[in-house]
């Protein structure tokens, strides 16, 4: 990889980085492409040719990690890629551009309007002192300005948006465009929505823990297992006292299996047992069925055995 730039003195040289970089890039970055972007910005100053074997190796990363990184600077367009190797982009200038040049699905006159409305502008304020101490990129207002149109988030749920990323430690957009998505799709848009949503997934985490508990599961459960317990919470409406006596049937099995939990409360869904009670008696029928069933078999078994020793005897007259 060549690296093309001025020729500098190394000895009275310094490596620049412009303050947006910590504001834009540098949050949603792992740490090994950061090392590999800021040794690639001090080796552009040299005009100099570097393979990506000898980045491996002086920057102790493993060579695919070097590669990833090289990848991920170039999809963010820090990177261009030319006939005669890498050149890096102007950060300031791309932000420059983004400012100026809108997100087409934002009109200009919504930018506008989102602007001068003062309680947006008060959340921006907010957003900006509380999560980003001051330093803001004038780009993040715009994007809250999208957000606000695209979700219709309310003031609360905007900022709760951010206390959120923030407190994951996921303060990037990638990660707050996905949690913004999410929150979307769950139709929330006032902060008393944002509260339910809270509320009812804390319900699904206690709950999870206790089946993972009740079935003596080492691995955590996937997001499969959660659609299905979603599944028997929201749409069938049971607790934790009728999903434990499906759990006590599946601790027969061989292999604990969610599949087989799902057809018990579902099949008991359908015939509308809703009451622990229910539930219950109904197990307590198909027991006496049962019952009944091997009684006529043995019977039958017996009768059939008879028959056979009265022809046995008459064959011994």
């Amino acid at each position: 990889m060549k690296l093309m730039s001025n020729d500098k003195s190394f000895l009275f040289s310094s490596t620049e980085i412009p303050d947006v970089f910590f504001t834009e890039y540098l949050p949603g970055a792992k740490s090994e492409f950061v090392k590999v972007y800021f040794y690639i910005l001090f080796l552009s100053k040299y005009n100099t040719e570097i393979k990506i074997n000898d980045l491996s190796k002086t920057l102790g990363l493993d060579f695919p990690i070097v590669q990833d990184a090289i990848k991920y600077w170039e999809d963010c367009g820090l990177f261009i890629k030319n006939p005669n190797g890498y050149s890096l982009a102007n950060i300031q200038e791309i932000e420059l551009n983004k400012l100026y040049h809108p997100k087409v699905t934002l009109s200009p006159e919504t930018i506008e309007k989102n602007a001068q409305n003062q309680y947006h502008a008060k959340v921006m304020e907010s957003i900006n002192s509380q999560f980003f101490s001051g330093t803001m990129s004038p780009s993040w207002y715009a994007d809250i300005d999208l957000w606000f149109e695209k979700y219709g988030f309310d003031e609360q749920v905007m900022l709760a948006l951010f206390s959120y990323a923030y407190d994951n430690r996921a303060l990037h957009r990638n990660y707050i465009q996905t949690v913004a998505e999410g929150w979307n799709k769950e139709h929330i848009k006032t902060y008393n929505d944002l509260d339910a949503y809270f509320e009812r997934r804390e319900k699904i985490n206690i709950l999870k823990k206790k089946i993972a508990k009740k079935l003596n599961l080492s691995r955590n459960l996937t997001a499969y297992d959660e659609e299905y317990i979603l599944k028997w919470t929201e749409n069938y409406q049971y607790n934790m006292d009728i999903i434990e006596i499906a759990l006590k049937k599946s601790s027969s099995k061989n292999s604990i299996s969610f599949e087989y939990i799902d057809k018990l409360l579902s099949d008991w869904h359908e015939k509308g047992l809703s009451t622990v009670n229910e539930v219950n008696t109904y197990l307590d029928s198909l027991k006496t069925k049962d019952k009944k069933i091997k009684q006529v078999k043995q019977l039958a078994f017996e009768y059939t055995q008879s028959t056979f020793d009265n022809w046995d005897a008459l064959y011994d007259n």
